[in-house]
């Protein structure tokens, strides 16, 4: 899959669906219920944004974001279209159900993209770029290997428009739980002419099966403008070794990178994003509260909790060590599943029950994964898992889950799913 397609994928979070595949169904919810959980935005003020301000601002057009006459795109400037002025408010999105495309008038070529990629670099040497304009169908973006002299890294560029209201944009902008998720350190700001950006310093593979870090910056406008900026300490996101301790841009210069008023030709280019509306209602009650009111209350304590919608997860604690417990509610699944509930028990009502005990796949040491996952007549469906450990990218904190497999599917098997 070209690289446009792979990140804007990524971008849109399209694969956090639900799936017939039990593996896959719990690490989309999982990824899911982290896009969920509700996050409060930090308001920064002070210097720092003052500073990032002027930096985006001004310094980008100076032959170098970072360093002045320095910058490996030279002293001349990009031949696009200065950058429109900004508004005060949110550009007005067209009415929902609108046009989505992300195609545009094709004003801003991948050549000219490759040329603004260059100028923001702070010197060094860009090779093996790849670049759509906004002409192309999966939308602009751009990618190159970036050689400081430090080491070459692969970073990549993707423009879009969104709604800076909407769902989508809130959970690209919040920070996983580190309670579930492996990674370095993530901080969302506000900016001082109201955009939204998000640093986010992991790893590739959450597990760390492999050493490549990946830390990306996403910064959404007021008018919608969202510039997503993804860098490795590889030559490549997969498949090449690692070529330096960490991505060459810092947190900083990330976000003076992804704030360059330099990417709003290309933005402005792209249609408006349709306005979301709200979110949509849950299958039946809310998974989060119904979980919370299911688990066993003896002894046991909640150390860290998300989700929402038909998606929830819960850590508990019961003196022994962490345990992740997650549930997934889907309607109208019978005939999707097909033979997944193969050697499952069948209940005098016909609900399939079936249980599972494996070991956890996402690298985590000694990680136990049980389930129980339950089938309606009707289609409705509840899978109900529990993991010896709070996280499943690390080594298992206790013997077994904090719930027995009999517990799980009690509580899969309850009512209050379903309102």
């Amino acid at each position: 899959m070209p690289f446009e397609d792979e990140l804007g994928n990524a971008l849109r979070r399209a694969g956090d669906g639900f799936t017939t595949d039990g593996h896959a169904l719990v690490e989309a919810g999982e990824r899911r219920g982290r896009r969920l959980v509700a996050r409060r935005r930090a308001a920064v003020v002070g210097g720092s944004v003052l500073t990032l301000a002027v930096v985006a601002t001004g310094g980008a057009y100076t032959g170098g974001l970072f360093g002045g006459a320095g910058g490996s795109g030279g002293p001349g400037r990009v031949d696009v279209a200065a950058p429109p002025e900004l508004s005060a408010g949110p550009t007005k999105a067209p009415a929902r159900g609108g046009p989505s495309s992300r195609t545009g008038s094709g004003a801003v070529s991948g050549a000219q993209l490759v040329s603004v990629f260059k100028e923001l670099l702070p010197g060094g040497k860009v090779t093996d770029t790849e670049a759509s304009g906004t002409g192309a169908p999966q939308g602009p973006s751009v990618r190159g290997v970036y050689d400081d002299g430090e080491g070459a890294a692969q970073i990549g560029v993707t423009l879009m428009r969104t709604d800076p209201d909407g769902r989508t944009t809130a959970g690209a902008l919040e920070c996983p739980d580190a309670n579930t998720t492996d990674y370095e350190d993530c901080a969302t700001e506000t900016l001082a002419d109201g955009s939204k950006v998000m640093v986010f310093q992991g790893y590739e593979y959450p597990d760390r099966r492999e050493p490549t870090k990946l830390w990306r910056a996403t910064l959404v406008t007021r008018q919608g403008f969202q510039v997503e900026v993804m860098e490795w300490n590889a030559p490549a996101e997969k498949g090449a070794k690692v070529s330096r301790p960490a991505p060459p841009l810092g947190p900083a210069q990330l976000k003076a990178f992804a704030a360059s008023p330099l990417w709003h030709p290309a933005l402005g280019d792209l249609p408006a994003a349709p306005a979301e509306g709200p979110a949509p209602d849950p299958v039946g009650a809310d998974a989060r509260a119904v979980l919370e009111s299911l688990v066993p209350k003896n002894g046991i304590t909640v150390a860290s909790k998300g989700g929402g919608g038909d998606y929830a997860y819960l850590v508990l604690d019961d003196g022994k060590g962490a345990s992740l417990v997650q549930v997934n509610v889907q309607e109208q699944m019978g005939a999707a599943l097909g033979g997944h509930m193969g050697g499952a028990t069948t209940l005098p009502d016909g609900t399939k029950v079936l249980e599972t005990k494996q070991p956890g796949e996402k690298g985590g040491k000694g990680v136990l994964w049980w389930s129980a996952d339950t089938l309606r007549p009707d289609g409705r469906r509840v899978v109900v898992s529990a993991f010896n450990t709070g996280n499943q990218s690390k080594p298992a904190t206790r013997k077994e889950p904090v719930l027995t497999m009999e517990q799980l599917r009690t509580i899969a098997l309850d009512p209050k799913w379903f309102g």
